[in-house]
C-alpha cells in the first residue's frame, strides 16, 4: 500500500518552491489545465496544485484538487525521473467528471514523460 501513498513529503508546500517552478520550470497546457514542471530536487516526484477563486466556489475547487491528487497518486510511478509538478486549473476544469479529469491530466503527464 505504501507504493500508492500521498504524504506531506510528496507535496510542494512552500511559496518559494512554487515561485521557483513558475520562473524556471517548463510549461505545457491543454484546455483544462496548465502544468509547470522541472526536475525535482528530492528523490521522488512532488505535486503542487493551484486553483484560484476565479475557477469557482470552494466545493468546486476542492473537487478539482482532490481529483488531481488522486490522479498523481495512482500514476506517479509512470513518470520517468523525479519531477516537481504544479497543476494549475483553468475555469474549464469545473465542468469535468473524474474520468474526464484523469484523461486530461494523463495527456499532460504523457507529454512530461517525453520531454
Amino acid at each position: 500500500m505504501r507504493f500508492f501513498s500521498f504524504t506531506k513529503a510528496d507535496r510542494i508546500l512552500k511559496r518559494s518552491e512554487f515561485l521557483n517552478l513558475s520562473r524556471n520550470g517548463k510549461k505545457i497546457s491543454n484546455t483544462h489545465f496548465i502544468v509547470l514542471f522541472s526536475p525535482g530536487l528530492s528523490e521522488k516526484s512532488r505535486l503542487g496544485i493551484t486553483v484560484t477563486r476565479k475557477v469557482g466556489k470552494a466545493a468546486m475547487r476542492n473537487r478539482i484538487k482532490r481529483y488531481s491528487r488522486e490522479y498523481f497518486r495512482l500514476n506517479r510511478h509512470k513518470l520517468k525521473g523525479y519531477w516537481d509538478i504544479n497543476i494549475i486549473a483553468k475555469r474549464e476544469a469545473t465542468e469535468l467528471t473524474s474520468r474526464q479529469t484523469f484523461l486530461s491530466l494523463q495527456e499532460l503527464f504523457d507529454r512530461i514523460g517525453t520531454l
